[in-house]
């Protein structure tokens, strides 16, 4: 597959998700980062948006993930308007919207996107210089598929 360039701008959109056991630690970490966050544009999940809001942060809170929050960041990483993901999630508890948590993952792999899923690759992501700046990536070019065209 092609690909094409993608500038993921010095001000990030950061979604930021968290199952339930997990909001604690998201919460704290996010409190421990407020100076960088802020100068981002952050994006939550119902829940863990409103919480986040809690600590100071300015979040856009979407519908929580079990009501279509993930879908709808999965959305937004597809329509190039979601730069980095950070989510705490919980490996060992079943959650009934499981398949949408899946899907989310995997849109930001299709869309290249940097993803942190715990506390310690959080801490390297923000810690990366790239975070602040303005970084250069590739992301699939589909634009022959988007407008009627495949081989």
């Amino acid at each position: 597959m092609e690909t094409i360039e993608r500038t993921l701008e010095s001000q990030k959109n950061i979604a930021l998700v968290a199952h339930d056991n997990q909001k604690p630690a998201l919460m704290r970490w996010c409190a421990r980062n407020q100076d960088t966050l802020t100068q981002h544009t952050l994006y939550g999940t119902g829940t863990t948006g409103s919480l986040l809001r809690k600590t100071g942060l300015d979040v856009n809170c979407l519908y929580s993930g079990p009501m279509g929050g993930d879908q709808q960041l999965g959305a937004m990483i597809a329509e190039g308007k979601i730069d980095v993901l950070i989510f705490f999630w919980d490996p060992l508890e079943s959650m009934p919207h499981d398949p949408d948590v899946k899907a989310l993952l995997r849109i930001t792999t299709v869309w290249n996107i940097p993803v942190a899923i715990n506390e310690a690759s959080a801490d390297f992501l923000i810690a990366c210089e790239y975070f602040g700046e303005k970084f250069v990536t590739q992301i699939p070019d589909y634009s022959d598929y988007l407008i009627g065209r495949t081989n």
